[in-house]
């Protein structure tokens, strides 16, 4: 490939290319052909939305990136036995709400970037191996209907993932799963492929036992860790979504600097082409849609009370 791909490929590889061509055959069953496009696509999308530089456009004022980390719960929460970082999802009780869709958008891949391009690295140097996945833990406490309104955006940030940054997550694990969770997860897990199944562990309650057996208790997400996710019992230092937390803290200086680095620090978000969602995973958004739908249908002539 030429040479503009060549570059942002080692900010993708980050000197471990084989393992990188292995998560893209993955991500396509292992056919060369559709495996190549795919890269050759994402190289492409990095190169025609600066996502070598993202880290270089903190997002500002600080109160604006403070208020996305309020409503688009995510942060590092540790890392497993075997050197894996733990990455912790507050999926039901995010709102994105708080500012456009694209500032949401520059965020998710700040994370991305400064995971695959800071955290992995420091994590191989650490235990000495390769380490280029992470894991996922999903805190589903407060998933209610109303999240149908949150599929657009969820859906955009879920396109990049799987078409720009395939197979970086070696495990799921979903927790405080409520009752509308399992409803849809019945209908769409016959619908993912054998290889995405198996790498989602839905846990009973908040999970801690079995995480404990992965990792160890300062790893463990906060909500994990107590009866319930309330904030109220909680340092903001110990809330791993917190742009208080030491993980925040860090990458949002980090951009900061490289963007005084660069004398690059301007307002105004970065507008980023969200990748044509694959054929698959848009049936499955349809099917999730359809069952919030039933389920919405069947609370109301239950109680009227759309939980």
């Amino acid at each position: 490939v030429e040479e503009p791909l060549k570059k942002t490929f080692q900010n993708v590889h980050q000197g471990y290319p084989t393992e990188t061509l292995v998560r893209f055959l993955k991500a396509r069953e292992w056919h060369v052909t559709n495996a190549h496009k795919m890269l050759v696509d994402c190289l492409n999308w990095r190169i025609q939305n600066e996502i070598d530089s993202i880290l270089e456009k903190p997002i500002i004022p600080v109160d604006l990136y403070r208020s996305i980390r309020e409503s688009q719960l995510v942060g590092l929460s540790g890392y497993s036995k075997e050197g894996v970082p733990v990455f912790a999802f507050g999926v039901g009780q995010s709102t994105y709400d708080k500012a456009s869709v694209h500032y949401y958008v520059q965020s998710h891949i700040q994370i991305n970037e400064y995971r695959d391009r800071i955290i992995l690295p420091m994590a191989t140097k650490k235990f000495r191996r390769p380490i280029t996945t992470c894991i996922k833990v999903l805190d589903m406490t407060g998933l209610k209907l109303s999240a149908l309104s949150l599929l657009k955006i969820l859906t955009a940030i879920s396109a990049v993932d799987e078409l720009n940054y395939p197979e970086k997550a070696e495990t799921y694990y979903i927790v405080n799963a409520p009752y509308i969770f399992s409803a849809c997860w019945k209908v769409v897990k016959p619908l993912l492929q054998e290889r995405t199944r198996k790498k989602v562990h839905v846990l009973s309650g908040r999970g801690k036992d079995e995480l404990l057996k992965i990792m160890d208790h300062l790893s463990i997400p906060h909500f994990c860790r107590r009866e319930g996710s309330s904030k109220a019992s909680l340092s903001s230092v110990d809330d791993c979504f917190s742009l208080d937390h030491p993980f925040h803290q860090e990458l949002y200086h980090y951009i900061e600097q490289q963007a005084l680095n660069q004398e690059l620090i301007k307002q105004g978000s970065l507008h980023v082409d969200i990748p044509d969602q694959d054929p698959d995973d848009a049936m499955i958004v349809e099917v999730i849609q359809a069952e919030f739908h039933k389920l919405g249908e069947q609370n109301g002539s239950a109680d009227g009370d759309h939980k």
